[in-house]
């Protein structure tokens, strides 16, 4: 659809905009998958604006060469719903969907920027924590087995089989970075060391047990893609957005994924040293940020796991601790897999990306690759989110030479 198209779609709609609003509209949105456009009533009538969703056949960021069912639209749809239902007010509301024409009108999230753009900002935004610490634990206990019969669950695991986007996610974040693809792209300056990861046994069994667990560890209904461009944000408000990825799969996966990209971002300002004491501060605070939203997690988690107990008993009280210390582990091998994929990979983060002197940013990518692979590699010895944030503490310090483990 043009944006004449998608105009003239939206204005006819019922409870959006009036007979007198005045229309334009522009495209918004540059990412791999879809088309994001933005509806304004010029002449300030109804509801302001909205933005449109356009789902096409294919992947957009290379064409009809790469097809995909446009059924995506509809598993994110679905899950937009629930996790509507499940989190009020932490994702856009859906004001119309559109099956046939693979469209969705949804809320317009104007006064909120992408949390990656104010981390690379170094502005931090201390609600995200306890907002996205309860969306993390509610989504995925209350889709779960702990909190759903057997049959709500694989009628739910049915439903959002997800399939394409589900091999997407195996090939770009545990396959093809691990190997010498031809869609990876990376600094030329680490070649040596992206060779000696390709050659490490010990590293690629530990990826392909962590993509066994992708595949087939149906836990919950995940989210799917919840890195810091899937976050939108005030100084009081976060929403979670773009959940196309959504599929039933472990519980960590979320988590890990919102872990890596806050690394990364530390690993992008820890390139500057401790020159000053803006840059020192950012850094703890940004560890803080990483530390509670897992402590928020791990309160709503728990919360919800004993309210089921002392409703049905079919949640014992005494395991949590057990499920929740396995969350944290499969986390952390799933963000060191997400941190080197966004080195090697085919799909990197501006974060890292922003630094345009090569040899500068060489430097910070080995620290992200550090870290990546102490995280697969080192998982099973954490049993608190403390065991990370120390680790992770002594490695910007040192460039990633520290030799520390959870141990």
């Amino acid at each position: 659809m043009t944006i004449q198209d998608v105009i003239q779609y939206v204005k006819v709609l019922p409870n959006l905009f009036s007979r007198q609003a005045v229309l334009t509209g522009s495209e918004i949105g540059n990412g791999n998958m879809n088309f994001v456009f933005r509806v304004v009533d010029a002449g300030l009538h109804g509801p302001g604006s909205v933005i449109v969703k356009c789902t096409p056949p294919y992947m957009r960021s290379v064409g009809t060469a790469w097809p995909l069912t446009a059924e995506r639209l509809h598993l994110e749809y679905d899950a937009l719903t629930i996790q509507y239902e499940l989190c009020p007010g932490l994702v856009p509301k859906v004001y119309h969907y559109d099956q046939e024409r693979s469209l969705m009108v949804m809320e317009d999230l104007w006064t909120h920027t992408l949390l990656r753009d104010r981390l690379m900002a170094r502005q931090i935004y201390p609600q995200v924590a306890p907002q996205i610490g309860k969306f993390l634990a509610r989504t995925l206990f209350l889709t779960s087995q702990f909190a759903l019969d057997a049959g709500e669950v694989e009628e739910l695991k049915h439903h959002f089989a997800n399939a394409e986007l589900v091999q997407i996610t195996t090939d770009f974040i545990f396959t093809f970075p691990f190997t010498a693809h031809a869609m990876n792209r990376f600094n030329p300056l680490l070649s040596n060391r992206v060779h000696e990861m390709w050659e490490n046994g010990d590293l690629q069994s530990e990826v392909a047990a962590l993509r066994t667990r992708f595949n087939t560890d149906g836990q919950a209904l995940i989210h799917g893609d919840l890195h810091t461009g899937s976050l939108m944000v005030t100084e009081q408000d976060t929403k979670v957005i773009d959940p196309e990825f959504a599929c039933y799969g472990p519980m960590g996966f979320d988590s890990g994924v919102l872990m890596a990209n806050l690394l990364l971002n530390l690993c992008l300002h820890a390139s500057e040293g401790n020159r000053t004491n803006i840059i020192g501060q950012y850094q703890r605070e940004l560890l803080k940020i990483i530390e509670m939203v897992w402590a928020h997690f791990h309160k709503e988690f728990k919360s919800l796991w004993l309210r089921t107990n002392r409703r049905s008993g079919r949640a014992p009280g005494g395991e949590v601790e057990h499920v929740l210390v396995e969350i944290l582990q499969d986390s952390l091998g799933f963000a060191g897999c997400e941190m080197i994929r966004r080195v090697i990979g085919t799909s990197h983060v501006r974060d890292l990306n922003s630094i345009e002197d090569a040899s500068r940013r060489a430097r910070v990518e080995i620290l992200a690759l550090t870290l990546g692979q102490h995280l697969i590699l080192e998982r099973h010895h954490a049993h608190t989110i403390q065991d990370l944030i120390e680790y992770v503490h002594d490695s910007w310090l040192t460039c990633g030479e520290t030799k520390k483990t959870y141990r």
